[in-house]
């Protein structure tokens, strides 16, 4: 069956750094288009990064772009994100997800990891 498994959450202080990781399984990685997705307390599920089957293209949202990026290594069924300068609205509970079209909504979503920006 498939299966998204992230990782890498943890408390980081304002301003550091933190790589998140996305281990799939259960399908053929490499023809997913795959994205990291945030939720925050009270807020809706939001698009933070996207990146294509090949890793050619990537999409951010305004409040990634200069501080996250995004990678993927489909030998390896995975995909990262890098994120730097991290503040504290960032504090979110990160998943990631696959998608067949590309920005469209997820079919499947991993359970998440918690990322807590705080000093």
């Amino acid at each position: 069956q498939v299966q998204l498994v992230e990782s890498g959450g943890t408390l980081v202080q304002p301003g550091g750094s933190l790589r998140l990781s996305c281990v799939a399984s259960g399908f053929t990685f490499e023809t997913y288009h795959m994205g990291w997705y945030r939720q925050a307390p009270g807020k809706e599920r939001e698009l933070v990064a996207a990146i294509t089957t090949t890793g050619g293209s990537t999409e951010y949202a305004d409040s990634a772009k200069d501080r996250f990026i995004i990678s993927r290594e489909n030998e390896k069924n995975t995909v990262f994100l890098q994120m730097h300068n991290l503040q504290p609205e960032d504090t979110a509970v990160y998943y990631c997800g696959r998608s067949y079209l590309w920005l469209r909504r997820p079919d499947y979503w991993g359970n998440g990891t918690l990322v807590t920006v705080s000093s």
